[in-house]
């Protein structure tokens, strides 16, 4: 397998971030490193034209999360890990290297924007100025202004009498300059464009099919019907990110639910993390807005199109098939084809279901048929995300209609599905679920389903246990591992488990579970540790580990004591990894790569050669001092031989990917792999999807 040569790599194909330490990569910009391997992928002439536009929303949307979550955190991260509040120099050393690594990559940003716009317009797929438009499009547009749009604008003033307005988190506006002709005094207002939930970004032009504007320019083309004798000067897009990390306390002295509804109001009035602003906009406005804000100049960026390009999902999510990846129906596993019921099948043997390769019906049939079944006596499922017309959700309020005991742990805290949660917790407590709302300072992660079953010799529990969520939508574009099993062992443990986050319960041993904050860290360190152990040269160490991020800096530097000792390290990891691989005397047995592809890679697999008597687990818990210290996750071991060497050939696909691979160096950079010549191309996700699914 070959690697571009360094003279011959483009600017975003070598992502290199700042080293801050011997040991470790500084954590927000390995996070923007990830980032850009997103970017890649829209620059990718690979991938059909409205997949990489996709993926440039996606860069667009994860900035955002990236500031209101990541860049809000970074002094109470540093508080955590150290003790000390960081210093206001240092917190601004902080900002001003995550702008130097930025800024580059939102230029990049908007050249691939920039060409791709032609490319999409060849293929009939048109995003024009208002400008540009003729005059029939521009009459037409005009009466969709002012029958739909002028009538929710609200000009605000800023003046002596009208104080800098409130500017809301992720909103975008303008900032007008008018000249009054009668004093021919100049003034700044501000117009708040609509969000997309009142009206779409991207506004259709009448009589075209797939030919599109930005709401903002048709706003500015009528900005004389909000400004009524007044001149146009000019306007200019902006926009502002704020902190939206809900902090709870310890110790809530009302109930969680309304904590949490009052706090999601305040998450509007966050503290600004950044304001972007258009490069077309004067110096003075860009003083009077970064004034107005009380922001920081670390704080701003400076865009060179049109802002939020998140919105352009809509058009990347248009049903054009040949500008789309190629459809693929998932498959369902022998073991639950043809059976009258899925307990039938789990009986017989533990099933491993690989989503979206295979269906998640399979999960929401599972819960279907323990509402329905009249021997069913008991559910008890945890939830962090769903969707919003969640078939699980209403096969458990089913049950709770059928007469069975039904209990739901909804994870209000669940970052930005909040609001939804809090609504499904109402339903579900409508329809007779037992209801409880997660515990204070932790967050419930974990992935589990239990039902108690009515059989011929007596109960028998049931479960499901995974590393993503129960959502039927983004099962289809993240990848997880599920597992139905009826083992006897599970099921004491999920028993064991859900009366922990019901009740009152200090359990703290499990048969089969691996529990945090409980001993989740402390065996995931006896596994590092006993491969140390076991390592010989007939039968050397070896460790596979996949999961989204890697930063917990104990695991980083028993993996690092694993690789002095000779053992043979892999590890895949999507996003931020703060482990230096390839370092002599520190780790120059452990490799790192990350694949970005079609499906987002969700699932955590944790393999361990053990001397031969291989270990392999999956669960929720990504390798994160949040996921191992402050939320209730689940990592199970694989049982059964055959579902064992499944996972293991999966892992070896994935480390044999020569397409969607990147490689991390030393000196934290990432170089995306490519076929030596002569290579056949291995795509990860291409390979199991002709393995699993029904292609």
């Amino acid at each position: 397998m070959q690697h571009e040569p360094l003279e011959s790599r483009k600017p975003n194909r070598r992502l290199k971030q700042k080293v801050q330490s011997p040991l470790f990569f500084n954590r927000e910009l390995s996070w923007l490193e990830f980032n850009a391997r997103v970017l890649d992928e829209a620059n990718n002439p690979r991938n059909p034209l409205l997949e990489r536009l996709k993926f440039l929303a996606i860069f667009s949307s994860n900035l955002d999360e990236f500031f209101m979550i990541y860049v809000s955190g970074m002094r109470e991260r540093v508080s955590q890990e150290t003790g000390k509040l960081p210093t206001e120099q240092s917190y601004l050393d902080d900002l001003r290297a995550i702008k130097a690594r930025l800024e580059p990559l939102l230029k990049a940003q908007y050249d691939c924007y920039r060409a791709l716009l032609p490319c999409l317009a060849q293929h009939g797929v048109h995003i024009d100025s208002y400008q540009d438009l003729g005059d029939k499009e521009k009459a037409a547009l005009t009466t969709y202004f002012e029958k739909q749009v002028f009538p929710v604008l609200t000009p605000l003033a800023v003046d002596p009498g009208h104080p800098f307005p409130y500017i809301s988190n992720l909103s975008l506006s303008l900032a007008v300059i008018v000249r009054d002709p009668l004093s021919g005094q100049q003034r700044f207002a501000r117009v708040k464009v609509p969000e997309s939930s009142t009206l779409p970004r991207m506004v259709p032009v009448p009589g075209h099919t797939y030919r599109y504007i930005y709401l903002e320019e048709l706003i500015m083309a009528h900005l004389d019907r909000l400004f009524v004798g007044m001149e146009i000067l000019g306007a200019y897009p902006f926009r502002i990110t704020r902190n939206a990390d809900l902090e709870l306390p310890e110790h809530v002295a009302t109930d969680l639910l309304e904590f949490i509804e009052e706090a999601l109001v305040r998450r509007r009035f966050g503290e600004v993390e950044r304001v972007e602003l258009s490069s077309q906009m004067p110096c003075e406005i860009r003083r009077t807005i970064i004034a107005g804000v009380k922001a920081l100049e670390e704080e701003v960026y400076t865009v060179d199109g049109p802002l939020a390009l998140n919105d352009l999902m809509p058009i990347a999510s248009l049903d054009i098939p040949e500008l789309r990846d190629p459809p693929f129906t998932p498959s369902i596993p022998p073991a639950l084809r043809g059976a009258q019921n899925p307990f039938d099948a789990i009986k017989k043997q533990d099933i491993l279901l690989h989503h979206p390769y295979q269906s998640f019906d399979c999960v929401t049939d599972f819960l279907r048929a323990a509402a329905d079944d009249p021997n069913v006596l008991t559910i008890k499922h945890t939830l962090y995300r769903t969707s919003g017309d969640s078939p699980i959700l209403n096969a458990l309020m089913d049950a709770a209609l059928n007469g069975k005991q039904v209990a739901c742990l909804v994870e209000l805290k669940a970052r930005f599905d909040e609001a939804n949660n809090i609504t499904w917790a109402r339903q579900l407590e409508n329809a007779g679920v037992h209801v409880v709302y997660g515990l204070l300072g932790l967050k419930t992660h974990c992935k589990v389903t239990l039902v108690v079953r009515r059989e011929s010799h007596g109960l028998r529990r049931y479960l499901h246990v995974g590393t993503g969520n129960y959502n039927p939508r983004t099962a289809t574009v993240y990848t997880d591992i599920g597992l139905l099993t009826c083992d006897d062992d599970f099921g004491a443990d999920a028993t064991e488990l859900f009366n922990y986050l019901t009740g009152y319960s200090h359990q703290k041993n499990y048969r089969r579970f691996l529990v945090a904050p409980i001993n989740l860290r402390s065996r995931l360190l006896e596994l590092i540790e006993r491969e140390i152990s076991v390592h010989r040269p007939d039968t050397p160490g070896r460790i596979i580990a996949k999961m989204n991020a890697l930063v917990d800096p104990e695991i980083i530097q028993s993996l690092y004591r694993a690789s002095q000792a000779g053992v043979q390290i892999d590890l895949i990891v999507r996003g931020m990894c703060c482990l230096r691989p390839g370092v002599p005397g520190l780790s120059e047995n452990i490799r790192v790569i990350s694949i970005v592809g079609r499906f987002l890679e969700h699932s955590r697999i944790f393999y361990f050669r053990n001397g031969g008597s291989e270990d392999i687990y999956i669960g929720s818990a990504d390798w994160m001092p949040r996921n191992l210290d402050r939320r209730i996750e689940v990592v199970v071991p694989i049982l059964d031989p055959n579902n064992r060497k499944e996972l293991l050939e999966v892992l070896q696909i994935m480390l044999e990917d020569n397409i969607q691979a990147w490689d991390l160096h030393p000196d934290g950079c990432y170089t995306r792999r490519h076929p030596a010549l002569g290579e056949a191309e291995r795509s990860s996700q291409r390979i199991l999807l002709q393995r699993l699914a029904n292609v």
